[in-house]
């Protein structure tokens, strides 16, 4: 499940003050930007030139025109010349989409043995930007700022970077999570205020009984079963003596029928994340295993325990991360390895994505232990090495948390012949130690959405556009550090909204 090709706006200012010739080279030279990032730089949108704002009618008109659109998601703005700053005031004021300041100029380098009055009046990004900054700063509107020529490398990993935010923002705007059963009894975390997600992040959470989803289940039929275990047998190891054993066939069919059911509800609805809780599955088979596993390989977003505020990021950061190597997935700080280097490894009862797998999935059938105790079909793989990081949104009671931890995803040191879940084996930084401590301190969650794709830059980003605060552990962080920066940023907060 991917989404739809979306767009930036590339919206260039200036002003009549320069005359049309100097018009004509501002619009040129914009249209070279566009056509070079979109060639060269690998975005995950199709970046669009707008015709060069000169006024405030203009200003204003796009920035509406941006707004009622719903395939921009967000603008890239920057002043070739000097674009006097109170006309973006009206258009900044009603501007709702997320937009990056680009401070860069046409050309890299000055033609020294030519440059005259005309060339410095023409390229005035070094003040014109200066400008424009100021009004963003004194109206005090949330942007990033990237500042660098155009064709860096460095800074067109920037506006990629940015662009996904954007993509997952927009993404977030439209979501419908549906809840299958509730919450885990007695768990705190998972909780939260569903009106102040959706005032804050857009999303809708929606609660289902799981008997209604029963019915869907039960309208698959044998066949559509037949065609998804031919599937299973392609995208799968699944051992000789699994294919030959009419009880284990028998559960992965039930798995079959479980994610063909689910998805079959969940696209009638329009969503596109979805939980569920082992205490509470009466009249399904048992926890959806295989079934879970595939549909976030598909692009759903997933909590378990009733968790949809992981649900709703895990979603958010699969369409962050379309495109990119390396996938996304549920996970859980289940068990440490305490040694020379602590680490930590990740997995959940049965629903980790095969999309961070290092290895073909071995299909399996196994029996799940807590809650209904059935023989359930599910995938067993390790998570492929490499940068990543975990992620918690957290309803702190009065706004929203988002906790990130950088993490280096690591190869088991031995096979694990009887642990019957996929997992991932990180080391956490800076170190468990510290790692773990600021997590607790944060209130971080034991759910979070592990992704090998997302980068902490562009959470960061994200939660800008939402207007909450993150939290980052990484290899610069200390105990005394973080705990001061949680102080700082509970009276920041409180203050933003006039509490």
């Amino acid at each position: 499940m991917t989404t739809m090709t979306k767009e930036v706006w590339f919206v260039t200012g200036s002003q009549h003050l320069y005359g049309p010739k100097v018009l004509e080279t501002v619009a040129k030279d914009s249209e070279a930007i566009v056509a070079g990032l979109n060639s060269e730089a690998n975005l995950p949108v199709n970046l669009v030139c707008k015709p060069t704002v000169k006024s405030p009618e203009e200003i204003h008109a796009v920035c509406q025109a941006a707004n009622t659109d719903p395939n921009c998601v967000g603008l890239v703005l920057w002043m070739h010349t000097f674009s006097p700053a109170k006309m973006w005031i009206a258009g900044l004021s009603e501007l709702r989409k997320p937009w990056l300041h680009l401070h860069t100029q046409f050309n890299a380098a000055l033609p020294w043995s030519d440059i005259n009055m005309n060339y410095m009046n023409t390229h005035q990004s070094a003040h014109g930007d200066r400008e424009f900054g100021f009004i963003g700063t004194v109206m005090r509107k949330e942007r990033k700022v990237v500042a660098g020529h155009w064709q860096r490398a460095d800074v067109q990993q920037q506006l990629d970077d940015w662009c996904r935010a954007a993509k997952g923002w927009a993404e977030s705007q439209t979501l419908k999570v549906a809840r299958f059963g509730d919450n885990m009894r007695q768990v705190a975390v998972t909780e939260g205020n569903k009106v102040s997600a959706q005032i804050t992040f857009g999303y809708e959470v929606h609660a289902f009984g799981v008997a209604e989803l029963v019915k869907v289940v039960d309208t698959i039929t044998e066949d559509e079963i037949d065609a998804q275990l031919e599937l299973y047998k392609q995208d799968y190891v699944i051992a000789d003596e699994t294919l030959q054993d009419d009880y284990a066939v028998k559960m992965l069919r039930n798995e079959a029928r479980l994610e063909l059911g689910m998805e079959r509800f969940l696209e009638k609805g329009g969503f596109k994340a979805f939980t569920n809780c082992f205490e509470d599955l009466s009249g399904l088979s048992g926890l959806p295993g295989l079934a879970t596993q595939r549909l976030m390989s598909k692009g759903y977003g997933y909590g378990g325990e009733g968790d949809w505020k992981t649900a709703a990021m895990v979603r958010i950061m699969k369409v962050m991360g379309e495109g990119r190597d390396g996938g996304c997935s549920f996970m859980e700080d289940y068990t440490y390895n305490m040694g020379e280097t602590d680490q930590v490894l990740g997995a959940h009862m049965l629903e980790v994505c095969p999309s961070i797998a290092a290895q073909k999935p071995r299909l399996e059938v196994h029996q799940h232990t807590i809650g209904v105790k059935c023989d359930v079909g599910r995938l067993l793989f390790t998570a492929k090495p490499g940068a990543a990081i975990n992620v918690s949104p957290i309803d702190m009671g009065n706004r929203f948390r988002i906790l990130i931890n950088e993490v280096d995803t690591v190869a088991p040191p031995a096979d694990l012949p009887h642990l019957p879940v996929a997992s991932a084996l990180w080391e956490p930084k800076p170190n468990l130690s510290v790692a773990s401590a600021a997590w607790i301190h944060a209130g971080g969650a034991h759910h979070t959405a592990y992704s090998q794709a997302v980068t902490t830059d562009m959470i960061i980003d994200f939660a800008e556009m939402a207007g909450v605060e993150t939290m980052i552990i990484d290899n610069d962080t200390t105990i005394r550090g973080f705990k001061t920066e949680l102080r700082h940023n509970a009276a920041y907060y409180m203050l933003k909204r006039g509490l």
